[in-house]
């Protein structure tokens, strides 16, 4: 499967199409790099769970990402082989950079049979080429907003340190938007707390004071009040809308390089909904989004063009971008939503 990235990228289908296969990919790739891959394998079942139909019939992983950088492309490729006592290794990792004007690119491989991702090893002797998709890969992170039970990280208090980059279920979220306040001249900060007031009008802003053991929790004031609230006092659809904001209007120089959102519509109110949809366009100009949807509202919001439809055919997914053009008469009458519904352009079950 070949699937060029555009700046948006909305994928539909119906369930087991194969939309969250694509997305545990880009998982499995955030807990690789930093040497987690076994460990993945084994939180997901065994290395049996991920191989389509197990070994017998799919023997191996294949992954090549290709990044356009300043001066060419840089492309990263692996292939996972099963092995005994059922674990993934390595039979293939290579790296090459192909400089702009050139024909052949420069090739690095990192060897075989190795069961952790060498690519930080290789950054850290001084291989330019691991520096830079180090770099591109760490920033593919994937983002899962669904547990917002009273148990969840998002409710519990966090480490003030924890500010790196937001965590996939947003359990550090009190640490980030502190550390937005605190710079910048809170400039995002500010643009979040008005974002979230625009679908909570209740709320005034967040109360973050670190404890003595330099933890902080995502204490609230509603407006008209003194009074204090905790997060465990956030419905959970509020509390997803916030995630969603703070992870889409960080500083640009926080961002991800790669944005990758499963079923943001969760819990959502259609306006809230519309809301964030709008700011996923708006963040589409600053880095790449790719999300994971069964909303028809909120396809609605987008181009044809940005929508990816997932169809699986004789058991193999396949990814189709949608075209203005062949849906200009369809447009003329229906909305995008309306014609996936009417499985138009796929992405049905049937």
């Amino acid at each position: 499967m070949d699937l060029e990235l555009r700046p948006l990228n909305i994928l539909i289908g119906s369930n087991g199409a194969g939309k969250s296969n694509l997305i545990s990919f880009f998982k499995m790739l955030n807990e690789m790099m930093p040497g987690r891959l076994q460990q993945h394998i084994g939180i997901s079942g065994s290395a049996q769970s991920l191989l389509h139909f197990g070994p017998k019939i799919t023997t191996q992983i294949e992954g090549e990402l290709t990044f356009e950088v300043e001066n060419g492309l840089d492309t990263y490729i692996m292939r996972l082989a099963h092995a005994a006592n059922d674990i993934l290794i390595f039979t293939e990792e290579t790296l090459k950079f192909l400089k702009t004007g050139y024909s052949s690119p420069k090739v690095d491989s990192l060897g075989v049979g190795h069961q952790e991702t060498k690519i930080n090893q290789s950054a850290d002797n001084g291989l330019e080429t691991a520096k830079t998709l180090k770099y591109l890969l760490d920033r593919c992170r994937v983002y899962h907003f669904h547990d917002t039970s009273s148990t969840a990280g998002v409710r519990q208090s966090c480490y003030i340190g924890d500010d790196r980059w937001l965590m996939p279920d947003a359990a550090n979220l009190a640490a980030m938007l502190l550390k937005f306040r605190q710079s910048d001249g809170g400039f995002a900060y500010h643009r979040i707390i008005q974002a979230i007031q625009a679908i909570a009008p209740f709320f005034d802003d967040f109360v973050l004071e670190p404890n003595g053991y330099n933890r902080v929790i995502l204490n609230w004031r509603e407006k008209g009040s003194d009074r204090i609230f905790g997060p465990h006092q956030f419905s959970d659809g509020t509390l997803r809308a916030i995630c969603l904001i703070s992870l889409l209007l960080q500083p640009e120089e926080d961002l991800p390089k790669l944005i990758i959102v499963d079923e943001p519509e969760l819990g959502l109110h259609p306006y809230a909904l519309n809301e964030i949809a709008a700011i996923f366009g708006k963040v589409s100009y600053s880095t790449q989004v790719l999300i994971s949807t069964q909303s028809s509202s909120f396809v609605d919001n987008f181009e044809p063009e940005d929508i990816i439809a997932v169809n699986r055919k004789e058991k193999v997914s396949t990814f189709e971008r949608l075209d203005s053009l062949k849906l200009e008469t369809w447009l003329e009458e229906y909305s995008l939503g309306e014609i996936w519904e009417k499985n138009i352009v796929g992405g049905g079950p049937h």
